[in-house]
């Protein structure tokens, strides 16, 4: 990993769009914006933020399609779910979803992506911007059983951003039981049980359903949903 000081600092004027240089015009913050940039922002990742994004279990994903159309996706797993391979590079798994490849698809579109990482106890927040290719890098695979692919993300830029308006919560559970084990095996989640969607389930889920307690109603999933137990 590269030193603090040995990190490059991006220049405000290449950082900010002509938008938000409007804005912070119009409320007299160019100054204090620019300050932020020399304060927290780098072109790769510092020791601080790769051991952070290495320390979560989760985080918030950011993409956009190819009509410019943004979405923002939570991807949840085990600690360790975004893999720092260096300060440039930030890989994690795709794993077994409802078959949209929404995030995964704007991916292949457009490749620009934002990540939040934050911690809720603490609080702490870490936010990357940077472009994004799917991936069935061999070495990386070996990290995560039972991922379909892999997102690599080369960071562009990368900063530590104030936690003030993060609400603390308190952690419940410490690991996903739905995360793939060493084998790549995992539980079946509650929604492809419900009656509605056998038949477009894909053969190896309908073949586990009746394994994992049979066909559920909508309401019997809804209810799960409110009991926690889903």
């Amino acid at each position: 990993m590269a030193t603090e000081e040995e990190v490059s600092i991006p220049n405000p004027d290449e950082f900010y769009s002509p938008q938000q240089r409007a804005l912070q015009d119009e409320l007299q913050t160019r100054p204090l914006a620019n300050a932020v940039v020399f304060a927290v922002v780098r072109d790769e990742l510092d020791p601080e933020m790769a051991g952070f994004i290495s320390s979560r279990d989760y985080f918030f994903l950011s993409t956009v399609n190819g009509d410019g159309e943004p979405t923002v996706s939570y991807k949840g797993g085990n600690v360790g779910v975004a893999h720092v391979a260096d300060t440039k590079t930030i890989v994690f798994p795709s794993y077994n979803g409802n078959g949209m490849y929404f995030s995964a698809g704007n991916i292949s579109a457009t490749g620009k992506v934002g990540m939040l990482f934050i911690d809720m106890c603490t609080p702490h927040r870490v936010r990357v911007q940077g472009t994004a290719a799917l991936s069935q890098n061999e070495e990386h695979m070996k990290l995560f059983p039972g991922a379909e692919f892999l997102i690599e993300v080369t960071v562009d830029k990368a900063f530590i951003n104030c936690a003030r308006y993060i609400h603390k919560h308190e952690r419940v559970e410490a690991t996903n039981r739905y995360v793939p084990d060493a084998d790549g095996e995992a539980p079946l989640p509650a929604w492809k049980r419900i009656d509605m969607i056998q038949e477009a389930l894909p053969e190896a889920d309908a073949g586990r359903v009746a394994e994992s307690g049979g066909t559920i109603t909508e309401d019997d999933y809804k209810q799960k949903v409110m009991d926690g137990t889903s």
